[in-house]
């Protein structure tokens, strides 16, 4: 595992201009490349948007700064000793513009960024973000080693989105134990009420869901169920990352841990998932 640190340079030389911006971008390019293009816009009016922010979060992305480093080595060393699996990836470190806050590339042994000025510094939050993360790079791992047929894999289908979600959330109670469990969804303090809502609604989150998997595109269910900016539905953004624990946690309890990690390279995968997400729920499917 290699970390690309570049908070140094952002701190060392910021400046509050696009000039200074500008410059930073330039001197990690590859590292930039895949932030802009799926998880912040690239333009002048995001990027001062940025800058009259950035005063308020230095000391935060400080703060984030001087412990993340360490709690990336306590968290790739537990997945190790739980699960044998070690890191062949880069791992960036960034300042970005109030875009995601943390993300694993489009690789099948995913490179992992963290932009820490949309990171919490209390430490138990950052160990289940960087636990979160490193879930996904987990199970990408485990299942290259199993056999998995990427090729054959729907990418943008939902239930995949589900399947993928639900891993690495479990995977960070995994290796991060006995946090809040709201934590594990939010990353913050913040999170009690959006996991009361959800458990107390869960039959209509997956209701509602199912409608949407049976109607709508793909791009229109990510916005509305796993995007920040989505949840107009209930009142409430990131339901997609809820349902896919339940979806997760019921795979282990019918195929066990270590099968339930790889259930996605079996060819009737979709169709498991399509009936889990079906069960017990009035909607008719896509094919109907």
């Amino acid at each position: 595992m290699k970390i690309i640190d570049t908070i140094p340079f952002f701190l060392d030389n910021y400046q509050p201009s696009i000039h200074f911006l500008r410059k930073y971008y330039n001197e990690y390019p590859d590292v930039f490349k895949e932030y802009f293009a799926y998880h912040c816009k690239d333009t002048e009016e995001r990027h001062n948007k940025s800058i009259a922010k950035y005063p308020s979060f230095l000391s935060s992305i400080k703060q984030v700064h001087r412990q993340i480093i360490p709690i990336i080595q306590d968290i790739t060393d537990e997945y190790f000793r739980i699960f044998h699996v070690s890191f062949p990836i880069e791992v960036h470190l960034i300042v970005g513009g109030f875009g995601s806050n943390a993300y694993t590339h489009r690789q099948i042994i995913p490179n992992i960024t963290f932009a820490l000025e949309k990171l919490s510094p209390e430490p138990d939050h950052l160990r289940a973000i960087v636990a979160h993360e490193f879930g996904h790079a987990t199970q990408n791992i485990i299942s290259n080693e199993a056999g998995m047929e990427w090729t054959a894999l729907p990418w943008d289908s939902p239930l995949i989105w589900l399947n993928q979600e639900g891993a690495a959330t479990h995977f960070s109670r995994r290796t991060v134990t006995n946090l809040s469990p709201s934590v594990y969804f939010s990353f913050d303090d913040a999170g009690g009420e959006w996991l009361n809502f959800t458990e107390a609604n869960k039959q209509a989150i997956k209701v509602e869901f199912a409608k949407d998997y049976a109607t709508e595109t793909p791009q229109t269910l990510f916005r509305e169920w796993f995007s920040i900016n989505g949840g107009k539905r209930f009142g409430v953004s990131r339901l997609g990352y809820f349902l896919g624990d339940m979806f997760f946690q019921d795979q282990i309890k019918e195929l066990g841990e270590k099968n339930a990690v790889i259930a996605w390279k079996e060819q009737e995968f979709e169709a498991r998932a399509s009936n889990w997400l079906y069960q017990n729920v009035r909607v008719r499917e896509k094919n109907d």
